[in-house]
């Protein structure tokens, strides 16, 4: 869900406006943080609005605002996902103040003072608290510098919400009547509908009914890839990528004829190739 405000217009005077994207996935608490902000800061101009990660990943690359309100823990993409999918965005320097309703979060990942943070539920004190850290950062002398090793703290801080697990090693899968243990290395790409998921291979398909993103959370990132929000690639599959006179890409992987789109949120994936 992503919703901009109709007639939206940034104001230029002296200095520019302070833009921001708010992404929560509870429309209440979604709303109040709006309010707040809208009380605590009056000339902070709200772009959009998002309800999940992959929707606030594609306002913040469209909008390009000066900071976004990232929940920690949304569907689609986290928070984090979402920051350090932004930190690679060479173009681009947003601040990023993260939502977290866990003080333990707050105190072990943001002590460095390099990332923001308010803790939920919202209170004035608190919000007024982050708004001035903020704009004090802001009205620094490196205000459009990204944070020095931003990746490498997003990195830490994604350890410590999401602790290593054992990668998948194996998908149990469905053909026809019968129940075949294949490979995870063997898959060339995942593909979800609203029931199932597609495991596709060289040889053959089969049927699962484990969502994306349930498998990308136990597939190793550095082997498969997301490229859409039903769509996961094995990266040593793919063989070509093209792009359309829209600039819209899309892959095909070696033993397959599928035509497999790139969403905007993924395709910095392919920047290179």
């Amino acid at each position: 869900m992503l919703t901009i405000p109709w007639g939206t217009r940034v104001k230029h005077t002296e200095t520019q406006c302070v833009s921001a994207v708010i992404a929560e996935d509870e429309p209440i608490l979604r709303a109040q943080l709006k309010a707040k902000l809208a009380k605590l800061w009056p000339e902070l101009q709200i772009q959009a609005e998002a309800a999940d990660g992959e929707a606030a990943l594609a306002a913040i690359l469209a909008l390009r605002p000066t900071l976004a309100f990232l929940d920690i823990q949304m569907p689609e993409m986290s928070g984090v996902e979402v920051a350090r999918q932004l930190a690679r965005e060479r173009n681009l320097f947003c601040h990023i103040v993260f939502v977290t309703a866990f003080d333990q979060y707050a105190i072990e990942a943001f002590e460095t003072g390099a990332i923001d943070y308010v803790l939920k539920p919202y209170s004035d004190e608190r919000l007024a608290a982050t708004i001035a850290r903020v704009q004090e950062r802001l009205a620094s002398t490196t205000a459009t510098q990204p944070v020095a090793n931003l990746e490498s703290l997003l990195a830490q801080l994604a350890a410590k919400l999401d602790p290593p697990r054992e990668r998948l090693k194996w998908i149990k899968a469905s053909i026809g009547s019968n129940l075949r243990l294949i490979p995870v290395d063997e898959v060339l790409f995942f593909q979800s509908d609203e029931k199932y998921t597609l495991v596709a291979t060289a040889e053959f398909d089969a049927l699962i009914r484990t969502p994306i993103k349930e498998l990308i959370t136990a597939l190793d990132p550095e082997k498969f890839w997301q490229i859409h929000r039903s769509t996961v690639v094995n990266a040593l599959a793919i063989d070509t990528v093209t792009r359309d006179l829209h600039g819209q890409a899309s892959i095909k992987v070696r033993g397959r004829k599928e035509n497999l789109i790139v969403s905007r949120p993924f395709s910095h994936l392919f920047k290179q190739m």
